[in-house]
């Protein structure tokens, strides 16, 4: 079994940047030798996919983030991590940490993070 812990969450000005940060644990290799993402999801909106890293270091960012935020992961510590720069209040949303059962971002996540509230407002 595998455990996702996200940090980092919190309350942001427009234009403000925050670092979310998601530790993987459990037995055997949690995180290095898979994919690796962020989902979030608004009041009433389905869930989306925000970015995510392969095995391979590659990555994939939804539209509305693009040149705002990065994703990277740190193999050793097994973690990932998404810099959000210029926050905008459309980024408010419940952030998920999420890790594919293979080494790329295909199909659905197997595991999933509890969630760490983003709030972007004046």
């Amino acid at each position: 079994q595998v455990q996702l812990v996200e940090s980092g969450g919190g309350l942001v000005q427009p234009g403000g940047a925050l670092r979310l940060s998601c530790v993987a644990s459990g037995t055997g290799s949690v995180a290095s030798d898979y994919a690796m993402g962020w989902y979030r999801q608004a009041p009433g909106m389905q869930r989306e996919l925000v970015a995510s890293i392969s095995y391979f270091s590659g990555t994939m960012y939804a539209e509305s983030v693009k040149g705002r935020f990065t994703i990277f992961r740190d193999n050793a510590k097994n973690m990932v991590y998404l810099q959000m720069n210029w926050l905008k209040p459309e980024d408010t949303a419940v952030y998920y940490c999420a890790r594919w059962s293979g080494p790329t971002y295909i199909g659905s996540p197997a595991y999933w993070g509890q969630g760490t509230q983003v709030t972007v407002s004046s």
